[in-house]
């Protein structure tokens, strides 16, 4: 039975990676996978999943506007797996038309992307996802003092934490760092 899966974590958690090889994994036994990312994180390239260890993919690409539903529906044979990338960048409707490839064509979809943003709040795909999915899978990063990295610190050109700013700004290793919320809180100072 198909399944609506969501992979989260931390920044260096392994999403990208972990999505690769599932992709790989499906391939390998002959089966079909469509792949997806966010047409506004170009950093491996147009339309290309990248990971930091250096596996990359070509994949479709998804804006506000894409109707995931039916690009899936519409695609010449059935995929045996959906597999989007930066899942925290999809609308809650996109997560919704996810669940309805899942429910209606039956074909399992894992999204992989971030839970929260650099002040510690969800992302709205990401906050759809933990409300709607059947599968909710956590994994890890670790921070520099070896706790689990649950929070992703956004540090300007001197490497110095930010507390404010838009919600979407593209980066690496060069404007994150996965810490645990210990870290995260002392960089930051409490909420408001």
């Amino acid at each position: 039975m198909a399944q609506l899966y969501f992979y989260y974590g931390a920044m260096n958690a392994g999403k990208s990676t972990t999505l690769l090889q599932a992709a790989f994994n499906y391939r390998e036994r002959g089966m079909t996978v469509m792949l997806w990312t966010a047409a506004l994180d170009d950093r491996a390239g147009p339309g290309r999943i990248g990971s930091r260890i250096g596996l990359t993919a070509d994949a479709r690409t998804f804006d506000p506007g894409t109707d995931l539903f039916a690009a899936v529906a519409a695609a010449p044979s059935p995929p045996d797996c959906v597999l989007v990338d930066e899942a925290q960048f999809l609308s809650a409707r996109q997560v919704d038309g996810l669940a309805t490839v899942v429910d209606r064509l039956g074909v399992p979809v894992l999204a992989y992307g971030l839970r929260t943003d650099f002040r510690g709040t969800l992302f709205p795909g990401s906050e759809r996802l933990l409300a709607i999915a059947d599968k909710l899978i956590e994994l890890k990063a670790v921070c520099h003092c070896g706790r689990k990295a649950t929070m992703n610190l956004r540090l300007d050109a001197e490497g110095r934490a930010v507390r404010e700013g838009a919600q979407t700004e593209i980066g690496g290793n060069d404007r994150y760092l996965a810490v645990c919320r210990r870290h995260f809180t002392d960089a930051l100072g409490p909420p408001d």
